[in-house]
């Protein structure tokens, strides 16, 4: 255990003027105050509270913060009260004692309806007083360091409330170190296959590949020399919680490098901030929507940094963050800038933002009528979000979460302009309202009378205040389109197993749903709430369960009129298995889009020609063409080798072409005819684990909105 010697050394590297009596007083209280008290280690207990300063004053923080670390426990575990600990350290500090242990009692792993109570209830408590929460997370930090010498159910416990709420906290802090420990601490107990998984496909990439981050940083650094830059560039690999979570979320691979390690280039000055991207930018090839400039539109807490991804060795993405020593100590601190100290004095930091301002926004954006799981969903949203800023036509500013939509947006101004949206400007052009906004744009929403939210909107939006708003509205919403389109997905269903979908039996598969009514029943399947197969086999489950006809290809699409033809469109090559819709086209029939098409915009002021539909539920012919652009290294027997792969999935490679060849790698595009969407990502995946693709994603050209395919 550090003793005080020990810790008033570290203090006074980076603070000589501090209170040695103080520190020297409130190590001798707090010892004797916890004298007789062991953890679960069998360790005297007031080894923690020295661990916990000793986190604090690594963060070079003031004396009172650090005796609060020291004396945190002793208010709630010991026989010091509140009154002993004022009369002896005064007011600044018991408030601060008090504090932490208020945090400590909020009990966040109770039941939902608790937790999004003691949710408001640490918003709260953290913007009295900043410190308290910084020396609650270092408590956080330390115990999940040793949490091995406690119960099994204990340590899964403590591991997702530090993985839901201390960790999301740290990070909108600016402490992004301590969000990664506190993250990986987590995952080591919550998921230990994987993160073991993970570290051994480091183990085998590196004995494939040699050292991947000291080869990709001396090619940067021979670039950077080049432009007469100086700078230093440090590569590292990304924590396996983080890697696991990427491939996840965008169910990618391991393989992809920037999804594996992470580079950041240090320089003196703003301007050479961009003059190491003009540098990379000509060197290497940018990949495509991964750009972004946190210095010109800094993050909430302060946060500067220019963030890109480029294709470097052999077509492998490399993740490449730029800022200045400054702007990384910032990055480096967060919050903890606001108390630190330096020779004695305490530090100013221009770049530093008051988180407290957050968090205040925060509480102000949660309606109080929000019941408790949705408040719990939009703290959440918020938390684990970085923000973009974005501007009114009068030039305001509007603060909402990483993938924010025009949609979010106009919540954000008031829930009347969000539910009166039909589309959107960025920047003077008309977007689809699924677009994800940026940093610096202007977004201009267009309103009409009488409009009210789309059920499609719930997976278009991000933040809980639209959420709730949408969900609210649909409530009220008129079901009638619904209940039409269910009546139609219920006739095809019974007829494919030479049935009738009379009004008996739909209602006799309501009752065996439990559902109150027929139209019920017929607004949730028209909804996508329950699919055909799960009315008709509540009535026939032998029926459903061996009915397994390939689905005929004129018939592929239910809720068009008898008379109707459909084609897919070009522009987004939508598959069995993902949301569609139809655009109807005179004398021509409809055109299938899927319902992110960038292409749909065009049409957003012609809703008489919008057509709900569904693909037809069983088995389709590999017939629907999908567009691959893939990165593959220049190597012999490669191609052949990817086009085996594809062969092996049971798909038919339709076309194939070139459109870019450098020295040591190709990208092309190649045609591939599938069944539906499942067979569409097993083709992905398979091609994703082959070493030599280092790129594998799904080609969409808007610009072909005005063909079609069969």
């Amino acid at each position: 255990m550090t003793n005080a010697d020990s810790l008033i050394s570290l203090v006074r590297a980076y603070n000589p003027k501090t209170n040695q009596a103080l520190l020297r007083d409130a190590f001798a209280f707090g010892a004797q105050m916890h004298e007789g008290q062991f953890r679960h280690s069998g360790e005297p207990y007031f080894t923690h509270p020295v661990a916990v300063a000793h986190i604090l004053a690594l963060q070079q923080m003031d004396d009172a913060t650090l005796v609060t670390a020291l004396l945190h426990d002793t208010i709630e575990d010991t026989k010091a009260s509140f009154s002993i600990v004022e009369n002896r350290f005064g007011r600044e500090i018991a408030e601060l004692v008090d504090g932490v242990t208020k945090l400590t009692n909020l009990q966040l792993t109770s039941t939902q309806t608790k937790q999004a109570e003691n949710f408001r209830k640490l918003f709260m408590a953290t913007s009295r007083d900043l410190r308290v929460t910084l020396v609650k997370l270092a408590d956080r930090l330390h115990n999940m360091r040793t949490i091995k010498s406690m119960r099994p159910d204990k340590q899964a416990q403590k591991a997702r409330e530090t993985m839901e709420i201390f960790a999301p906290l740290a990070g909108r802090m600016g402490m992004q170190w301590m969000r990664e420990e506190l993250e990986d601490l987590s995952f080591r107990v919550l998921n230990p296959e994987a993160r073991n998984s993970i570290i051994r496909r480091f183990i085998t990439l590196q004995r494939e590949t040699g050292d991947v981050v000291q080869k990709i940083t001396a090619d940067m650094r021979v670039e950077l020399e080049k432009s007469n830059i100086l700078a230093d560039v440090v590569g590292r690999a990304k924590k396996p919680y983080s890697i696991w979570r990427k491939m996840q979320e965008k169910d990618q691979g391991f393989s992809r490098l920037s999804d594996i390690y992470g580079f950041r280039v240090i320089v003196a000055t703003e301007a050479d901030c961009y003059r190491v991207l003009g540098t990379i930018h000509q060197r290497w090839r940018a990949v495509p929507g991964r750009f972004k400039d946190y210095i010109s539109q800094p993050k909430s807490n302060g946060y500067r940094s220019i963030h890109t991804t480029v294709s470097g060795r052999d077509g492998k993405r490399v993740e490449v963050q730029i800022r200045t020593r400054e702007m990384h100590e910032v990055a480096e601190t967060g919050v903890a800038a606001h108390w630190s100290y330096k020779n004695g004095e305490r530090v100013e930091n221009r770049f530093a933002v008051d988180p407290v301002r957050w968090i205040a926004s925060l509480t102000d954006r949660l309606d109080d009528d929000q019941n408790h799981e949705e408040f719990l969903e939009a703290v959440k949203l918020e938390m684990y979000q970085d923000q973009v800023f974005c501007f009114t036509p009068k030039g305001e500013v509007i603060k909402l979460p990483r993938g924010a939509t025009p949609i979010d947006f106009a919540y954000a101004i008031h829930t009347r302009i969000g539910s009166a949206c039909v589309g959107a400007k960025v920047d003077g052009l008309r977007v689809p309202l699924w677009t994800r906004l940026k940093n610096g744009q202007s977004v201009e929403i267009i309103t009409a009378e009488g409009q009210t939210p789309q059920a499609t909107w719930i997976d278009i939006a991000v933040t809980g205040r639209a959420k709730t708003a949408i969900r609210r509205s649909l409530r009220e919403e008129d079901r009638g389109r619904y209940v039409r389109l269910g009546r139609e997905l219920a006739r095809v269903a019974f007829e494919n197993v030479r049935k009738r979908s009379t009004e008996k039996a739909l209602r006799t598969a309501a009752k065996a749903l439990a559902i109150d009514s027929v139209d019920e029943l017929l607004a949730r399947l028209g909804s996508a709430e329950l699919t055909g197969s799960e009315v008709v086999r509540a009535i026939y489950p032998e029926l459903a369960q061996t009915n397994g006809e390939e689905v005929d290809q004129g018939r592929a699409v239910v809720g068009l009129a008898p008379d109707q033809v459909h084609k897919r469109g070009a522009c987004c090559q939508p598959v069995p298995g993902e949301r569609i819709l139809g655009i109807s086209f005179r004398g021509q029939g409809v055109t299938v889009h899927a319902i992110d098409c960038a292409a749909l915009v065009d049409y957003e002021e012609q809703p008489e020609r919008w057509i709900d539909l569904q693909w037809q539920e069983g088995t389709h012919a590999a017939v629907n063409t999908v567009t691959f652009d893939a990165t593959i290294a220049n190597d012999t027997g490669v191609l052949g080798r990817i086009c085996t792969l594809i062969g092996e999935q049971n798909a038919n490679i339709s076309d194939l072409k070139f459109i870019d060849r450098k020295p040591d790698y190709f990208r092309l595009l190649i045609d591939v005819d599938l069944r539906d969407a499942e067979h569409m990502h097993r083709v992905m995946t398979a091609l994703e684990a082959e070493s030599n693709v280092s790129s594998i994603v799904r080609y969409r050209d808007p610009g072909l909105a005005g063909s079609m395919r069969g």
